[in-house]
């Protein structure tokens, strides 16, 4: 056997096998548009990654979990600002600042919260295609953030591309809603909306599971 293709096997090895229904984190992003509040301040694009994630279109009962990685959360970088639509950059240092002020006790907290988490009861066919003619799912189940639970539905579209199920949705939440107040300053002149809006951009291993087996960044140009 070939120093090459030696190197060839142990590599197959070491890539990841997609079970039906897995979500390929690699690729799986969250996106999140958090406007200002007060009279003065910046809106922010957020993004973020899962930890972990499952998910079966079409399933009636148990049709998921998705665990959001809220320590990865990073704010304003060119890649989220321009995927949510926001003009401009934001300096080095000041990201900083506002990461510094996102992941802490008064904002996200995520020492204490490292985890958000959407149990999916059910994901089933929903009625209408969305604008563009792709076919819908509506999830529908409990979020928990903050240790908090509330139930949750959202509308997601599907297509299949290069092998697997690309999934993009929108939702919005508020932090009042999860028992916290949104971060402000300067008797609240410095502040940030109640109100959350966020997206989810997931690629799903569809049901033949061989079809996506070892196939990561490389499968999925975006």
């Amino acid at each position: 056997v070939s120093a090459g293709a030696a190197s060839r096997a142990e590599q197959r090895l070491q890539e990841p096998v997609y079970r039906p229904g897995d979500v390929n984190l690699e690729n799986t992003r969250v996106y999140a548009f958090i406007d200002k509040g007060g009279v003065i301040g910046h809106t922010h694009a957020v993004v973020g990654s899962l930890k972990s994630g499952r998910l079966v279109l079409g399933a009636s009962q148990q049709a998921g979990e998705l665990v959001f990685d809220m320590q990865s959360f990073d704010a304003d970088s060119a890649a989220a600002r321009q995927y949510i639509g926001l003009k401009g950059s934001t300096a080095d240092w000041m990201r900083k600042q506002i990461n510094e002020h996102m992941h802490g006790f008064k904002g996200l907290d995520t020492k204490q919260f490292s985890t958000a988490v959407f149990q999916i009861d059910s994901a089933l066919p929903f009625a209408q295609r969305s604008q563009s003619g792709k076919e819908q799912y509506q999830l529908s189940g409990r979020f928990t953030l903050f240790g908090v639970t509330r139930p949750h539905q959202m509308i997601v579209e599907a297509e299949t591309q290069q092998g697997w199920q690309h999934l993009v949705g929108v939702f919005s939440i508020k932090h009042s809603d999860f028992g916290r107040k949104p971060y402000s300053k300067a008797l609240g002149a410095i502040s940030i909306a109640d109100e959350v809006k966020i997206w989810g951009d997931a690629w799903i291993a569809p049901g033949a599971a061989s079809a996506v087996a070892g196939r990561s960044r490389a499968a999925v140009r975006r």
